[in-house]
């Protein structure tokens, strides 16, 4: 990972994410039904319009944005009008799909932890489904265990399920 940067993103990089988040998300269409597609791709357009008091977290490789995540902090909100968040949490973590296998998404939530710590925080948290089979092992390999009081299921969708790493 040591030929990467992971950084903010400028202002002038929020298509490039936007194409990027598509791009990685793109082949769960043909993964997840109907329904829960439309449900997750709306998600996460909202997102991608406006992330409000998200940070939007980088990974360039030199040449190009090569993966990103929208990070929340505590006293934010991560899904619209929800109530603040407790403690941080990260969403819509996107690889490039050319450049997956590389350490790039293990990157962005190791800069998400690193932020969680600093800002005092006693645990991160995301939500994710079972369609997002690698990442989630990912998560779990990291230390990122179920809380299932915090899942949530949208009409038509797949549970979203809750996880948290302490800190």
């Amino acid at each position: 990972m040591s030929a990467y940067v992971v950084r903010d993103m400028r202002p002038d990089e929020r298509d490039r994410v936007v194409e990027l988040t598509r791009a990685a998300y793109a082949e769960f269409e043909e993964v997840m039904s109907d329904a829960t597609w439309k449900g997750f791709s709306g998600a996460m357009d909202s997102v991608l319009d406006d992330s409000g008091d998200g940070q939007i977290i980088v990974v360039d490789d030199g040449y190009r944005i090569v993966g990103s995540v929208f990070y929340f902090g505590a006293g934010t909100r991560a899904y619209g009008d929800d109530p603040l968040l407790a403690a941080p949490e990260f969403r819509l973590l996107a690889v490039d799909p050319h450049g997956r296998g590389r350490g790039v998404g293990r990157a962005l939530v190791e800069e998400c932890i690193r932020r969680a710590k600093a800002s005092g925080s006693r645990e991160l948290g995301l939500h994710t489904s079972k369609s997002f089979a690698s990442a989630v092992a990912m998560y779990q390999q990291m230390g990122f265990a179920r809380v299932p009081e915090r899942d949530f299921h949208p009409p038509g969708g797949e549970v979203v399920e809750g996880y948290r790493l302490g800190l």
